[in-house]
């Protein structure tokens, strides 16, 4: 192995460590999403075992980051976004976003008919800011029951019960930037000319 993959190699831990930092995880909560023990995890972090592909690939996945920033690979010059579609609870999420921490943005696809079931809110920490492209979305937010058309958003404290679904049969595509830190989306206007 050559000196700069070597050093990309041992740059690895810090990096780890500070993915798991910017998100506010434990290694408890990491080495269960990941299914790697917390020890491995710890010794991953200070450098004290060498990373494998196999460590590396549920990591990356769980921090939301691809392979090439976990190990600090140099650019290709390529600027797009490779979406990697996820199902979860019905709906499909496209993720828009490539760094861990902060604001994350999720293009979001709820199918027609989709097997939602009866709102069931949940709440966690964290803001959320959506905006509906196509179709219509139903919005149970605290005791408020919403339907927003295209073009119309909320934003609300995801501390609050919130759930969404389609508001019919028909499918809904809408945008949605979260702040697990409860950050909030800032719009900056241009004075008006006088």
């Amino acid at each position: 192995m050559d000196d700069e993959s070597e050093q990309s190699l041992e740059a690895v831990g810090p990096r780890l460590r500070a993915l798991r930092k910017q998100r506010a995880t434990t290694l408890t909560e990491l080495s269960g999403e990941t299914g790697i023990s917390v020890s491995t995890l710890s010794r991953l972090e200070s450098g004290s075992r060498k990373p494998t592909l196999e460590l590396l690939l549920p990591l990356a996945k769980a921090h939301g980051v691809t392979l090439d920033e976990l190990v600090d690979a140099p650019p290709t010059g390529d600027p797009r976004i490779h979406l990697r579609p996820v199902q979860r609870h019905g709906m499909t999420m496209l993720p828009l976003t490539r760094r861990a921490g902060g604001i994350q943005a999720f293009k979001l696809i709820i199918p027609a008919n989709a097997e939602r079931g009866e709102p069931d809110p949940q709440t966690h920490e964290g803001y959320e800011w959506l905006y509906v492209l196509n179709g219509r979305l139903r919005l149970v937010l605290g005791e408020h029951d919403l339907l927003l058309s295209p073009g119309e958003a909320a934003e609300f404290d995801t501390r609050v019960p919130h759930w969404f679904g389609c508001a019919d049969a028909q499918a809904v595509e809408f945008l949605s930037l979260f702040g697990k830190q409860g950050e909030r989306a800032h719009l900056r206007a241009k004075p008006k000319e006088t």
